[in-house]
């Protein structure tokens, strides 16, 4: 153990550190923060939480000598999960390089057993900054071990934003050029199409177009083989495959409903194990769900959740009845974003027995938006359908910021329906990534 602690802490001491694009993350803020907290970096694997780490190491080590800080990458296959390599790792790091360490970098330590009172117990005892990342839920701020509660702040990292995409793709947007140049929307426009056909995963953004969607299937492989099937120990390996599929294919679920076509497609699994798969499911960031609007807590419970997959790729590379439906794929990012952006506001959608608003964004007690996602608003009989459900759900919740986002029209308009007007503003997809909230 300690001659492989050793290799590790020279290696780091050595590592050159790869080239990095700026993120519009910026985790120095949390290497300035008074009082210094353990800094928690979340999100789905290959998101870029590692080169989030690189890039505040490169700036702190401006400051900062290496022997200062470590860093260690809890998925090298060289290191036991066994605490006794936690324990001994910073007494060796002391004694090797005779310095105070200010900063320790834990990446992908969820596998570790009872990392969390590890952490805890250095954070206490050592003045240090910590930061660790890991691609589980279960270190988010929603489920934060007891133990480090009121110590922690959490980072969410998702796929590349659409400023993102752009600025890894060396691309910029001329927002006012492309109102008189068709160069610019046919940039603009190639632009969208690959951003919802590939995704933003950035090593795909950044690999050659031939080679996209053989990475995005690798992703998958490894996050149904390590993040849900190994991390879970999941026995019933082909009850999760097919549940994953089915949900692949939907744009929504209902525990009964999986459960009775699981079971009608002839796999032995109960519904208790199907609620356990789908908490797995979201809790490796692959997807995540919306309930229904409602203020009583049993129809949230009771009604079908909308279903959303982290990045459209694997929407295209994966679904078999989803890929290149463009309606979906424009429905996917904006869910995204709009997780993305939320800064603790709440997502819903909504439904009537006819009508249904695909996005209902509320803080607090309040309802603030309505957003309905359309890509081809150009067809009056479309407008019309989804101005009606604007305007019916905007009188029952009281709210009036309603918004249609769409693939090129743009305008705002006054409608009236059940007796009431409303003014909805449509903006294209691409303005609304941009937009600042």
């Amino acid at each position: 153990m300690k001659d492989l602690i050793k290799t590790i802490l020279y290696e780091w001491m050595n590592k050159p550190l790869p080239d990095t694009i700026a993120r519009d993350i910026d985790l120095q803020k949390y290497a300035e923060a008074r009082p210094s907290k353990i800094t928690a970096i979340t999100g789905f694997r290959r998101v870029g939480k590692t080169y989030l780490l690189y890039d505040l190491i490169k700036r702190l080590l401006q400051k900062n000598m290496r022997e200062e800080m470590l860093y260690v990458n809890f998925e090298d296959e060289r290191i036991p999960l066994q605490t006794g390599f936690m324990t001994a790792l910073l007494p060796m790091f002391k004694q090797l390089f005779d310095k105070k360490m200010k900063y320790l970098f834990l990446d992908e330590i969820q596998n570790m057993p009872e990392w969390s009172k590890w952490v805890r117990r250095i954070y206490d005892k050592e003045a240090l900054r910590i930061f660790i990342t890991g691609s589980s839920s279960k270190m988010s701020s929603k489920e934060i071990p007891t133990e480090l509660r009121g110590r922690f702040l959490s980072v969410d990292v998702f796929p590349l934003s659409f400023s993102e995409f752009l600025r890894f793709s060396n691309m910029t947007v001329n927002a006012e050029a492309i109102k008189y140049s068709e160069e610019e929307r046919a940039k603009l426009s190639k632009a969208i199409a690959e951003f919802l056909t590939y995704g933003s995963m950035p090593e795909v953004v950044l690999a050659n177009k031939n080679f996209k969607f053989e990475i995005i299937n690798s992703y998958y492989q490894s996050v149904v083989r390590r993040d849900i099937i190994e991390r879970h120990n999941v026995r019933n390996e082909e009850s999760l495959k097919a549940l994953l599929r089915l949900l692949m294919n939907s744009t929504s679920y209902s525990i009964s409903k999986v459960y009775n076509t699981l079971k009608s497609l002839g796999y032995k699994v109960g519904k208790s194990t199907v609620q356990s798969y789908l908490s797995h499911i979201e809790n490796a960031y692959f997807m995540f769900s919306l309930p229904l609007f409602s203020y009583k807590i049993k129809n949230q419970m009771q009604y079908a959740r909308k279903l959303y997959v982290i990045d459209n790729g694997f929407i295209n590379k994966i679904s078999t009845k989803l890929s290149n439906n463009y309606g979906r794929l424009f429905e996917n990012a904006v869910a995204l974003h709009l997780v993305r952006t939320s800064n603790g506001k709440e997502l819903y959608y909504w439904k009537s027995t006819k009508e249904e608003v695909d996005f209902v964004v509320k803080q607090g007690t309040k309802v603030k938006q309505l957003i309905q996602v359309c890509y081809d608003a150009t067809d009056v009989s479309t407008r019309e359908r989804e101005t009606r459900a604007l305007i019916k759900a905007s009188k029952e919740l009281g709210c009036r910021d309603l918004l249609i986002i769409t693939n090129e029209y743009e305008s705002t308009v006054e409608e009236k329906w059940f007796g009431t007007t409303r003014t909805i503003e449509f903006i294209p997809l691409w303005k609304w990534f941009l937009a600042k909230f």
